[in-house]
């Protein structure tokens, strides 16, 4: 097969070094940026979430043993161990999707619904 005969998916041929797939180039510029902004969002969180399931419950338990949840008894570290770090994680989740949804918007490639109370299929049918 002739390697300049490649294509992707989409039946484009592919990308190398230098080349700009869209007119313009508008568009690369913007699905780079939007893909920076999504990798700082990610890592970020899983610094976070690194550092509240195994700083929390394993590197500072001693530390955060000495204080106990008022109300329980628990010990602080022993708790981030068992239930804060699934806490933290859902609360991340939650953070992640507010956060992407905003830079949907932003970079315009939100999900588009349906405004009539049609099928989520037939946005492209004919009326």
């Amino acid at each position: 097969m002739d390697p300049d005969a490649r294509s992707d998916v989409n039946g484009s041929p592919p990308a190398g070094p230098g080349a700009d797939p869209e007119p313009g180039g508008a568009a690369t510029t913007s699905r780079e940026l939007y893909w920076r902004a999504n990798l700082r969002w990610v890592v970020g969180l899983l610094v976070l979430w690194f550092l509240v399931s195994f700083g929390a419950g394993i590197l500072f338990a001693p530390e955060l043993n000495e204080h106990r949840l008022p109300g329980s008894g628990f010990k602080v570290g022993f708790w981030f161990a068992q239930q804060g770090s699934i806490f933290s994680f859902v609360l991340i989740v939650f953070v992640y999707v507010r956060v992407m949804n905003r830079l949907d918007r932003h970079f315009g490639v939100d999900e588009k619904r349906p405004r009539s109370g049609g099928s989520p299929g037939a946005e492209g049918e004919a009326e």
